[in-house]
């Protein structure tokens, strides 16, 4: 019955991606045909300093031009959450109607309102546009610094003339930039009233590149020849690694198994009070239940639907979801499909409770349901706190906070609760192939390289080493302004890390036995999630050698995310690396006779 209704959730879950699907892309088709001097709107979107992508504002908390006639555009649960706030620019584009030095506004500004500009132009301020879906940026000013050793000697400059240059196909926009004239300038280094014109100028030009093809542009840049060289020596570089590491330690690991199937094997034969040692020794102990059951099966839940949630992004990704400025795609589609996969961590953490012989299912499911959520929420709130005292775009709204609420309330807990009753209805036993002695025998002394902080670590660098190089790739996209499309070489990646995850963890699991440690439950699954620190290690690395990030509120926001997105990666490795070694430890204690 348990598993029946678990496959109906399943079923139902599916059909719901499907279904999602045409909501994160969208119909370019139908709504992009114009003709000749229609009115396309260009909204703009958020500005702020290029090396600080999180701590982005609103365009008109800047004194640009403003009609005071401006419509913030309508968005998505993604877009709010990406920290887009589109708004209607003082800038007319007509279809198709070139426009040479049109005046936005005739303006004064004021001491305050030069020195916000000067800030600004200070802290390399952008902006970003969007023209029929199509992203412009631009910086709003330039700092001259040439031939002044000291920054007090530095001239500040706002630029106040803007070229679109854009490229149109019959009745379709293919492509948009935007040029700033570096002779059309405001003087900002002095604390004084300024008086200036803001202009701008439109250029239409024709191409043959079709539609279908306008974003392929952007795609491109993260395929180019020398990237995709980068790419393709990081995944032989892993795959030589691994093929060599995991060869090795399977050569040694199957030729000891050998050696100790034989050597059992002929102990059985010989004289029965000859005492036992190495693995077999502790039979009677490897299946004993680990210590706090009920957090180790909400673990083994929270990451198994972590699991299923990045397999799930990595489909989307593979068939082109996320292409390219699709705007908060990735995130609609992490919070629907975390939603609905919140059935499989009650489904397999509630059944493995059970297996665990554990009583109290219903505490167990709601330590599930706050495992990975509880620090990320306290993380959101104490990161929402900084953006709103920053004013910044990456305060949510309250509304956007209450849908997310509603979703957590209406789909994640009911599924969650489901997926629990199912769990507990399965009534499935747990599978040990020898019996459990009433008493634990007592672990020998063993070396200080045998406890579990050294294993963690040498359990965590290798499933690293293979995905450094791609790791980079991923924290510029994230964390800075690169595009990343390469999916493919991704996904590949992604399976070398569970490969060598699970085969590491199963090897260290075999020393721990031979050894005569039978504690193995916990410290499988904590060498398996051990690379989500070694991924937190690389953040350290990653801010001060390779970005240019500072401020409070990016430092928080970064290192604050991380340590949830490091947090979902300990949690979904550990359980890939604790399946493995109980497959393994199933595997070997099945081979040999025990009394």
């Amino acid at each position: 019955m348990g598993r029946s209704k678990f496959s109906t959730l399943l079923f139902v879950f599916i059909f719901s991606i499907f279904s999602f699907h045409g909501t994160l892309v969208r119909s370019d088709a139908s709504n992009h045909r114009y003709s000749d001097a229609d009115n396309v709107t260009l909204y703009a979107n958020k500005v702020g300093p290029f090396h600080n992508p999180s701590e982005t504002y609103r365009y008109f908390d800047l004194p640009f031009c403003a009609t005071g006639k401006e419509k913030d555009k309508t968005e998505a649960l993604g877009e709010v959450l990406n920290g887009d706030r589109l708004v209607s620019a003082p800038y007319t584009l007509d279809f198709k109607k070139d426009k040479d030095s049109k005046s936005v506004c005739k303006k004064k500004l004021t001491k305050e309102q030069v020195a916000q500009f000067r800030e600004a132009v200070k802290k390399d301020y952008y902006f970003q546009m969007y023209y029929d879906d199509l992203p412009i940026w631009g910086f709003i000013g330039t700092v001259d610094k040439e031939g002044k050793a000291d920054p007090s000697e530095y001239k500040y400059f706002l630029y106040k003339h803007i070229q679109f240059d854009v490229l149109y196909n019959k009745d379709r926009v293919i492509e948009i930039s935007a040029r700033m004239d570096p002779h059309s300038v405001v003087d900002l280094t002095e604390d004084k009233e300024v008086d200036t014109e803001f202009l701008y100028t439109v250029k239409w030009k024709e191409t043959d590149i079709p539609f279908e093809k306008r974003m392929e542009k952007y795609s491109q840049s993260s395929s180019l020849p020398h990237h995709l060289e980068i790419h393709w020596f990081s995944i032989i570089n892993s795959c030589v690694t691994v093929l060599l590491l995991t060869g090795f330690l399977a050569t040694i690991l199957m030729r000891v198994l050998k050696n100790d199937f034989m050597k059992y094997a002929q102990d059985e034969e010989a004289a029965d009070d000859q005492e036992e040692t190495g693995w077999k020794y502790i039979h009677g102990d490897v299946f004993r239940f680990p210590k706090y059951k009920s957090l180790f099966a909400a673990a083994l839940g929270s990451g198994t639907q972590l699991f299923a949630l990045t397999i799930f992004i990595f489909m989307l990704a593979l068939v082109g979801v996320f292409y390219p400025y699709n705007r908060g795609a990735l995130f609609t589609a992490l919070v629907v499909i975390y939603a609905l996969t919140s059935g499989i961590a009650g489904y397999t953490a509630t059944s493995f409770y059970i297996q665990l012989e554990g009583s109290n299912w219903v505490r167990n499911l709601l330590l599930t349901g706050c495992l990975f959520c509880g620090p990320l929420f306290l993380m959101f709130c104490f990161l929402n706190t900084v953006a709103i005292a920053y004013s910044a775009t990456a305060a949510l709204p309250f509304g956007t906070i209450l849908v997310i609420v509603l979703i957590w309330t209406l789909v994640t807990s009911p599924l969650l609760v489901l997926g629990g009753i199912a769990g507990k209805n399965s009534r499935a036993e747990f599978q040990a192939p020898v019996r459990t002695t009433k008493y634990p025998r007592e672990i020998p002394p063993l070396p200080w390289y045998r406890s579990t902080i050294p294993q963690m670590a040498m359990a965590g660098f290798l499933p690293f080493s293979a995905i450094y190089i791609e790791l980079y790739y991923i924290f510029a996209s994230v964390w800075g302004h690169r595009i990343y499309t390469i999916y493919s070489i991704l996904f590949i990646v992604f399976i070398i890390l569970l490969i060598v995850t699970a085969f590491i963890t199963v090897a260290l699991t075999y020393f721990q036995l031979a050894a005569e440690d039978h504690e193995w439950w916990w410290r499988s699954f904590l060498c398996g999630g051990s690379t989500g620190l070694f991924i937190y290690g690389y953040c350290l690395y990653y801010y001060h050698a390779r970005s240019d990030m500072s401020g409070f509120m990016q430092t928080s926001f970064f290192f604050g995310y991380m340590a949830c997105i490091c947090y979902g990666f300990f949690l979904m490795l550990g359980s890939v690396g604790f399946r493995a070694s109980l497959f393994f430890v199933r595997h070997i204690y099945r081979s040999i006779k025990c009394e």
